[in-house]
This record gives C-alpha cells, structure tokens and sequence, in this order.
C-alpha cells in the first residue's frame, strides 16, 4: 500500500476532520479503545444484536469471512491496529454505543471513528471487495442504523456539554460556527439539543442564508452549505464512473427513475459537506415535488484508482453517487426553460442517515427544506436538465484553487435560461 507522506496535511483531511491531523494519534486512539473494550468485557457486556448478526454471517459465510480476514491481514504491518476479526467485532460493538467526543486539539480530533476504524481496510484489495459484497454491507448497514438510533435517543446527550471534550464548549462554539445556528435553550440541559444528532443536523439562523433573489425563478440557489466537489457538463446516460476521473452515470445516480433520460446531456454540480457544515438540504428551484425515495447503496467503498484515501472515501465523491446509498428528489418547475432539477443528498461514511421532509405531488418554494443528512460525512449532487443552465456562478476545483469554492445554502449558485 503506497501512502503519500504528507497526507494528514491534505484540505479535505482539515476540512472534514474525518481522522486525526497526527498520524500517531490514530495508534494511541487505537490503544486507549482496546482498553476501554477491555474493560467493558471484564463487565460481561454482551454484543449489540447488529454486530452479533455480523458476527454470525462472518462466521457462517465463507466468502464474507474469507475477505474480511484477508482486508484485517492486508493491512501493512506498521498500520494494523486491529488484528482480527472479533478485535473488530469488539471496536464496532464498542463505538455504536456511544456519541463522539469532541477534541479541541485538531492533531488528535477524531470526529468519525469509525472512518479512523475502516480507513486502512477499505483501500486493501480484500477491503474493496468486502465492502461490495451485498451480505455484508447489509450487515454494516443495520450497525450504522443501530448507532442512528443511539444517537437519535437521549443517551447520546452526555456529549453535548461545555467542558473541554464537549460540544458545546467555546472551542467548539467558535469551530462550528454555532453563533449561527438556533439553539433550543442555552439555559436548558445540553442547551435544549434532545439528542447528538438533534445537534447534528442543528437548524441555521436563516438571516445568516438570506434566499437569492427569491421572486426570481431564473435564479438557481444552493440546496446546502459545503464546497464544491466537480462540476460537470454534457453528462451521459451511462458511462464508467469507477475509472479515475469518475464520469457522472445518469442511470445509476437515479438508479433507473422514469425521469433519467429527461436529464442526458445535462449538467452535474456536486458539493462536498464537512462536519462542520449545516446538513440540511433546501430546494433549489420553486416546483413540484415528481419523485422523492431513498436509494439503498454502498457505505465505506472507494475506487482504488485515486489511492490512498487518509479520509476514508472523501476522493471517491463521483463513484459514490452512483454506488452509495443515496436520496432522489425530483422537482419540476412551472417555468418550462428550467424543466426538472434532482437533489441527491449521498451518504459517504459512518452514518451518514439520509430523511426526506418532501412527498411526490407537493409543492415546494424555493429554499424551502428538503430534508436532512443525520451524523457521519456527506456529499451532495445538483442535476439540471441539458440547456436549463444559462450559466454557473461557481466553480470546481482548480489549480490555484484545489478544494474547492466553498458555498452557503440559499445563495446564487448559477441562472437559467
């Protein structure tokens, strides 16, 4: 496995905060887990129905349990935290149960731990198939949800605190930007926040998201906050999204919907969401609501092709929204230039619950919500029908600026014809 040396340093990696800054903070991380697993051990604790019935596939499936010992073994030596299978087991058991901490040291931040978990696997040989195959996917899937719902309860509030490791601390509250969402309560316990997740996917002061031009129609706005991932033009109905440059593929992004070939020859805007960013998504256009579901896909695949990844799936962003699971909404606006526009909201790692506030047939005005991303790492894609974009007012990444353009819900981001 070749790894670049200066890949903590990488914007995304500082973006995200998916892992550690300090590569040796993932060792000690992995250390004081075994410890902590130890101990909960040596307390008869028992495995969560989810990792058992992962347990039990590993151990009954020959292909699930020769890939997943092969992706542990695959790891070099000098990365291998985990050594085998029930260490793995245990780790996951381990981490579901519980909401993250936050660090104010960004060299030991560990926002996503169950990215820090995966991030060597994946990008093994084993790895890669292992996260294919649909037995086990199923299986990790119904973990993600077990922690969903942990961290959707009012166990998961212990976090959300403002000591040093809390959430609601001052480092915090100046890192996330917390001036500019609502809080519930600030005299309340955990600030009137029900859950990790209720604080996850906080609700914006809208005043700080002003709505573009919002009598104008021609004027296309931001379904979220983020930062431009790939813009795309011309996309096709069908093309090789897993080769390096990772081609938009119409017919997998919307997984065969009845509207796919409304959009051929369209364009493609896909953004990139930090832990740190709002994750709620709005509407783009004013319209009607044609076509809103859930498309069940992929968690924790990447393409081999971009190397490395040090944030577990962050290069991958254009395979993944044809591969990983995924919400499809389709609107349709009254003026007949613009036509249809879809929002994917794609999970990439941990989580990344994907819930729809929206019905086929209703009505929705522009900056309206759509819906939300719960906790774990997100991207998100914009399809607009070909000549529906007179132009775009942001841009991709480019050599004077590589991460990316960052944008606000609710602004500008391009007019239509």
């Amino acid at each position: 496995m070749k790894i670049k040396k200066d890949w903590y340093t990488t914007k995304y990696g500082v973006i995200a905060g998916y892992l550690p800054q300090d590569k040796a903070s993932i060792k000690d991380w992995h250390k004081q887990l075994a410890v902590d697993i130890q101990n909960e051990k040596n307390k008869a604790a028992h495995y969560q129905p989810s990792v058992q019935a992962l347990a039990d596939l590993i151990a009954t499936n020959g292909i699930v349990r020769m890939y997943v010992t092969q992706m542990i073994q695959e790891v070099p030596a000098a990365n291998r935290q985990i050594k085998n299978v029930e260490q793995l087991l245990d780790s996951l058991n381990y981490i579901i149960q519980r909401a993250p901490e936050y660090n104010p040291v960004p060299a030991k931040r560990n926002t996503f731990p169950m990215s820090t978990l995966f991030v060597y696997m994946m990008f093994t040989p084993s790895g890669e198939a292992a996260f294919r195959l649909s037995e086990f996917n199923t299986a990790i899937r119904k973990i993600l949800q077990a922690w969903c719902d942990y961290l959707d309860s009012p166990a998961s509030q212990n976090v959300l605190n403002t000591g040093v490791n809390g959430w609601l601390s001052p480092s915090a509250y100046a890192l996330n930007q917390l001036n500019e969402f609502v809080i519930p309560d600030k005299n309340a316990p955990h600030w009137g926040f029900a859950s990790y997740n209720a604080y996850f996917h906080r609700q914006i002061n809208l005043q700080y998201r002003p709505l573009a031009d919002p009598e104008n129609p021609k004027v296309i706005v931001s379904a979220n906050d983020g930062t431009v991932y790939k813009l795309s033009r011309k996309v096709k109905l069908s093309d090789t999204f897993w080769i390096k440059s990772q081609p938009y593929s119409l017919v997998n992004m919307l997984d065969q919907s009845p509207h796919t070939a409304d959009f051929v020859g369209g364009d493609v805007l896909q953004s990139f969401l930090s832990g740190a960013n709002y994750h709620r998504w709005r509407a783009p256009i004013s319209g009607k609501v044609i076509e809103a579901r859930i498309i069940p896909g992929l968690m924790f695949s990447e393409l081999h092709s971009e190397g490395f990844d040090s944030n577990a799936g962050i290069l991958s962003q254009g395979y993944e929204s044809a591969v990983n699971t995924r919400g499809l909404v389709i609107i349709e606006s009254d003026d007949k230039a613009i036509g249809k526009v879809c929002v994917i909201p794609i999970g990439i790692t941990e989580i990344s619950s994907i819930t729809i506030g929206v019905k086929p047939g209703q009505i929705v005005k522009k900056g309206e919500e759509l819906g939300y991303f719960s906790y774990g790492g997100s991207t998100l894609c914009l399809v607009f029908q070909p000549k529906a974009i007179k132009q775009f007012n942001v841009y991709g990444p480019t050599k004077s600026n590589p991460d990316g353009e960052p944008i606000n819900v609710n602004a500008q981001i391009a007019v239509a014809n």
